[in-house]
């Protein structure tokens, strides 16, 4: 009984080793990694100063506003208004409510889009970079940064040279068309 309770304590040991502390492991979040770019940043600078993103951005804050402000009224004076009022005023938050949610959805198809854009444009570079780095640093195993990993340690992690790698291959593409 001591020796099986010995050999399962040496097997859950052995078997719970973090894979991350072997030799060869890495780790990337290559969303992060691309979309902290250069290249990212300016395509999305580029998506604020589009006029139908920031208007539709400027009538989202003007609704949220006119929204808070009805809903603070209400509030304020719940007592001494009539039903039909707060009916009204009730129909009036709620349509603006609706009004906010397409504008939202609006913006956030079209900052995806912009996304999208960034790593079809980036994802060969990337692939690339990635490749040169699993074969530099001898990489076994590469784990995808996630919810689903609950540790790793940042010395694994290769988001940030990916990042810095595909910014110095955007600058030297740009030079060499120029």
């Amino acid at each position: 009984m001591k020796y099986m309770i010995k050999t399962y304590i040496l097997l859950f040991v052995f078997f719970a080793t973090p894979v991350l502390a072997m030799d060869g492991v890495a780790v990337i979040d290559m969303r992060t990694a691309v979309l902290t770019t250069q290249a990212a940043t300016d395509a999305f600078k580029a998506l604020e100063e589009d006029p139908d993103y920031s208007a539709n951005l400027e009538e989202a804050k003007s609704l949220q506003a006119e929204r808070q402000a009805i809903a603070e009224k209400l509030q304020k004076e719940l007592e001494t208004l009539s039903q039909s009022e707060i009916a009204e005023m009730q129909k009036d938050i709620q349509d603006k409510g609706q009004d906010l949610e397409f504008l939202a959805g609006k913006i956030q198809q079209a900052q995806e889009e912009t996304a999208a854009q960034v790593f079809n444009e980036t994802g060969p570079a990337m692939q690339k970079i990635i490749s040169e780095l699993i074969a530099a640093k001898q990489i076994k195993v590469l784990l995808a940064k996630s919810e689903a990993l609950l540790f790793s340690d940042p010395a694994l992690d290769l988001t940030d040279d990916v990042t810095s790698m595909l910014d110095v291959a955007a600058s030297e593409a740009s030079s060499n068309s120029d």
